[in-house]
């Protein structure tokens, strides 16, 4: 499974949180930080967005480090990611991010398809 798939499905490659760690862009930072602070009515400063990705060992938002139900959850119970828990089609946790995004539901069915070696 890629590392780089979240808990949830989502695609941490492509994440500018994660963009603007690595390439340590701090214009980008401001710009991921006033977004999410509009988005989620909290403040969110732009020292906030480290990220490396939900499964990769490094820098983490607050968010993704502490806050994320569903990462909690995988970690909670070992699996890899969300494609792995049988209750998933029916999780209301993952459902916030599945029920709104076809990509992070195919990678999570993949990641389970391969797995169990399913095509």
């Amino acid at each position: 499974m890629n590392p780089f798939i979240a808990y949830c499905g989502l695609d941490c490659e492509t994440c500018e949180a994660r963009l603007a760690t690595i390439h340590n862009d701090n214009e980008l930072r401001k710009k991921i930080a006033k977004e999410w602070s509009e988005l989620n009515h909290v403040e969110i400063t732009p020292a906030m967005i480290n990220c490396e990705g939900c499964r990769i060992d490094g820098a983490k938002t607050p968010y993704c480090d502490s806050l994320c139900q569903i990462r909690q959850c995988g970690l909670k119970k070992g699996y890899e990611i969300c494609g792995d828990c049988s209750e998933m089609e029916t999780c209301e946790k993952v459902s916030m991010v599945i029920s709104n995004n076809k990509e992070a539901l195919n990678n999570l069915k993949s990641g389970r398809a391969s797995k169990h070696g399913e095509r």
